[in-house]
């Protein structure tokens, strides 16, 4: 019998994505880097030309109206890990991935909402001098925690 409080996984999704492009990137990248699940919150999916493995099909999509819906639907036991570069994150090199958590992207132009930032459990950020791509930055994220280093 599997126990969601003992095995791992991971969601991974963006908040008001701005190009269909870069949900077909983080995809393909999820599907590669054993996401179990992938969402958006605002913006819906729709067909990526850049989502070359199909990964919305191979894998579960979950679409939410918006943020209240989203947070009322992590998985239980699940954190909420934000990817923002603020001061208050922290650096993803030394960040213990949680066991079971959801991955939250902004969208490019401004990234995560407020309410999100407010609402997570963990905000990390990577050695960067500005900004990337919300692809990039989500596929750095999930290599990371495909490295072995401890699990909170």
């Amino acid at each position: 019998m599997n126990d969601n409080f003992i095995n791992e996984f991971f969601g991974i999704g963006i908040q008001n994505g701005k190009t269909p492009g870069n949900l077909g990137v983080l995809w393909r990248s999820a599907q590669n880097l054993g996401a179990s699940f992938i969402f958006t919150i605002g913006n819906r999916y729709s067909k990526q030309a850049c989502d070359t493995h199909n990964a919305v099909k191979s894998i579960p999509y979950f679409h939410y109206v918006n943020f209240e819906e989203f947070f009322s639907n992590l998985p239980k036991g699940a954190r909420l890990v934000g990817v923002e570069l603020t001061d208050e994150a922290l650096p993803l090199e030394t960040f213990h991935h949680p066991r079971r958590c959801v991955y939250l992207l902004g969208a490019e132009d401004h990234g995560l909402s407020k309410q999100a930032i407010a609402k997570s459990h963990f905000l990390v950020k990577f050695n960067s001098a500005k900004s990337l791509n919300v692809s990039v930055a989500g596929s750095i994220v999930m290599y990371d925690r495909g490295i072995e280093k401890p699990r909170s």
